[in-house]
């Protein structure tokens, strides 16, 4: 492990490596395959293009697609114009992208094959003009340009990437994170072994690039030199497919694509071996999922918590995933190297192991602040310190254990319930897979407990009895009131549960 020196931003990954290593491969993508020197080749190209369009510096440039090798041409290539890159969610409808170019103000959209005809939407329905540059016309887009590098000197406090939230608990914000911030997370990732990477190293991306785990899990490859192979989505047999065709080292997934990998069904044993390390976040990873990852898959694992607005605050690292010690498993681990973490009380007073309070973090790559939000960042960044709006422990060791998002705590006669303690409870029984817990206005206790369930396959479980279980985990007044029993829980792209659609499901209903 050794940082690398000369990089202070992505334009230097791309131009230090196509120096060093021009005929290496970067990026496979399907039908695909781009070496060093072709990356930096292009990404000159559509960055002096955008300069001869007249695009300003420091604009937010959209890219509207799922994952492809093309993304990383063009961040970098916006990024080398001075430019910001807004990866945009392409699961969103044409109302709510055109409210984030507004917010944004996008004048130029990078749209995937797939997304032409939205993103064309988009322009027409923008209040202020955009430009629309289909991916499969890129290279005949800036075949024009010079191949030179623009010059354009990088600011270390300018914008790299636009990163909107998803949204969960208000409107999505821009998250503003630096090319410093950046180069300082890779450059403190070298003191974790848990989460480096070497040049010989190949990444499979699979989580979508509108979301950190897609982007910056994925962009230490480039900063090592190192190949990073390409899947559009998570699909399970595309993914089996990719490992024998690639065979990568490190990979990132949510819990639930972990899931469908050990349930998809195959007379072909797939060859997981090249794997060494998989990191996985959204939700912690259950015993029994754990037990089977472990056999099938022969690798380290890593489970990491953090937000858009922070990126990674804690690690779950592989000598943590024991089998000796299960309520670890729940934890999400210690704080990364560089990471400050503390747990306060609604007056900002430290609470000692064990009192749970709200999550504050403090690093040297959190976000500069929302984009054109002075109040949310103010409101988020205290003396230094981010609110994440998590409520968490932390044990003697210091391992932090969330319990809810704060937003999402159930008040029931005067009691506080997290819902996350509930949710433990459910999954503990052998028949749930997963589940969900809210609350719903209840005349007499104020709210009351509802929760939903998602069984494992072929397996079916009486409402009773998960109640009579839940009783002997926790207090009555935690065990929920009603227990839906669904055949999935609305997600959103990161793997997080949309807590919002569950109860507007209520309300409907």
């Amino acid at each position: 492990m050794a940082v690398v020196s000369g990089i202070s931003g992505v334009p230097d990954m791309v131009r230090l490596w196509s120096g060093q290593t021009p005929d290496k491969v970067a990026l496979i993508d399907c039908d695909r395959v781009v070496t060093y020197a072709q990356l930096n080749d292009r990404s000159n190209r559509i960055a002096n293009t955008l300069v001869a369009l007249g695009i300003p510096s420091d604009s937010h440039i959209g890219y509207l697609g799922k994952n492809s090798a093309a993304f990383f041409e063009i961040w970098a290539g916006v990024n080398k114009a001075a430019c910001a890159f807004a990866p945009m969610n392409w699961r969103n409808a044409a109302a709510e992208l055109v409210e984030l170019v507004h917010d944004a103000k996008v004048p130029l959209i990078f749209a995937g094959r797939e997304f032409v005809e939205l993103a064309e939407r988009v322009r027409q329905s923008a209040s202020t003009t955009v430009q629309i540059v289909p991916e499969d016309e890129l290279d005949q887009w800036s075949s024009s340009a010079r191949s030179a590098h623009p010059g354009i000197a990088l600011n270390d406090g300018g914008t790299a990437l636009l990163a909107y939230t998803s949204g969960t608990t208000a409107a999505p914000k821009g998250v503003q994170l630096s090319h410093g911030a950046l180069v300082r997370w890779f450059q403190v990732a070298e003191t974790e072994p848990s989460v480096s990477w070497t040049a010989d190293d190949i990444g499979l991306m699979v989580m979508p690039n509108f979301h950190l785990g897609g982007t910056l899990v994925s962009l230490p490859s480039l900063y090592h030199g190192a190949t990073l192979a390409i899947l559009p989505a998570f699909d399970p047999t595309a993914f089996v497919d990719a490992v024998a065709a690639h065979r990568p080292t490190v990979t990132c997934m949510v819990p639930t694509a972990i899931q469908m990998l050990l349930d998809r069904k195959s007379e072909q044993p797939a060859d997981f071996s090249s794997l060494r390390r998989i990191m996985y976040a959204g939700s912690p990873i259950t015993q029994h999922i754990l037990q089977r990852a472990l056999e099938v898959f022969g690798c380290d694992f890593v489970q990491f918590y953090g937000t858009t607005e922070t990126f990674i605050i804690t690690l779950l690292r592989p000598e943590q995933h024991r089998f000796d010690d299960p309520g670890l498993l729940k934890s999400c681990g210690q704080p990364m190297p560089g990471v400050d973490l503390r747990i306060v009380d609604p007056k900002g007073r430290d609470l000692p192991p064990g009192e749970a309070g709200e999550v504050l973090v403090r690093s040297p790559w959190m976000f500069t602040g929302y984009w054109n939000k002075p109040d949310a960042t103010a409101s988020a960044i205290r003396d230094g310190w981010y609110h994440t709006g998590d409520g968490g422990t932390r044990d003697t060791e210091g391992n932090l254990f969330l319990v809810d998002r704060l937003k999402d705590m159930i008040v029931s006669g005067g009691e506080n319930i997290y819902s996350a303690e509930v949710e433990r409870a459910l999954m503990a029984h052998p028949s749930v897979e997963t589940a969900a817990v809210v609350g719903a206005p209840d005349e007499k206790w104020g709210e009351r407990v509802v929760a939903f369930v998602v069984t494992y396959p072929d397996q079916q479980v009486d409402v009773s009895d998960l109640v009579s279980h839940c009783r002997g985990l926790i207090a009555g007044y935690k065990v929920p009131k009603e227990i839906h029993v669904k055949d999935a829980l609305p997600q959103t792209a990161s793997g997080k549960v949309q807590k919002a659609v569950l109860r507007q499901q209520l309300r409907e209903s």
